[in-house]
C-alpha cells in the first residue's frame, strides 16, 4: 500500500500534544507508565526530557515536532505493519516517523522490554 499526500498531509498536519493523550492511554492500560512511554520517544527524536515536555504541553504538528529531532539511526531498525502500511516501506518521510512514534507505542503496548524495543541502543 502506498500512502497519498494528502493523507501525509493530514498526518503531518496532525497536533503531537493532542496525539500524546491517545498514547499514553494505550500505554497505561497496559500497565506500562508515561515514564517509559517518554523514554520511547526521546530515544527515537533525541530530545531530552524537557524538550519532549515542551512539546507534550504545546501546539506544534508533527511536523513541526519532527523537523526539530534528531532521529536514531537505529530507527531504521523498526519494521512491521501499522495502519496496513509496512513501516520500513512508507517514502514520505513525516509519515514513517509518525508511523515509527505509532511502532514503539504499540510494541510499548504489548510488553516489550525497552532494550528491545531500542534496537540494542
Amino acid at each position: 500500500m502506498k500512502s497519498t499526500q494528502e493523507q501525509d498531509e493530514q498526518i503531518a498536519n496532525m497536533v503531537f500534544s493532542k496525539i500524546y493523550p491517545l498514547y499514553l492511554t494505550k500505554v497505561e492500560k497496559k500497565a506500562r507508565t508515561s515514564n517509559e512511554l517518554n523514554q520511547a520517544i526521546c530515544w527515537l527524536t533525541g530530545y531530552s526530557e524537557a524538550v519532549l515536555q515542551k512539546h507534550i504541553n504545546g501546539s506544534a504538528s508533527f511536523k513541526e515536532f519532527f523537523a526539530d529531532a534528531t532521529i536514531n539511526p537505529n530507527a531504521k531498525l523498526i519494521t512491521g505493519k501499522i495502519c496496513g502500511y509496512k513501516v520500513e516501506e512508507i517514502e514520505n518521510p513525516i509519515t514513517q516517523q509518525v508511523r515509527y512514534l505509532d511502532k514503539l507505542v504499540d510494541e510499548l503496548a504489548k510488553g516489550h522490554e525497552l532494550k528491545k524495543i531500542f534496537r540494542g541502543a
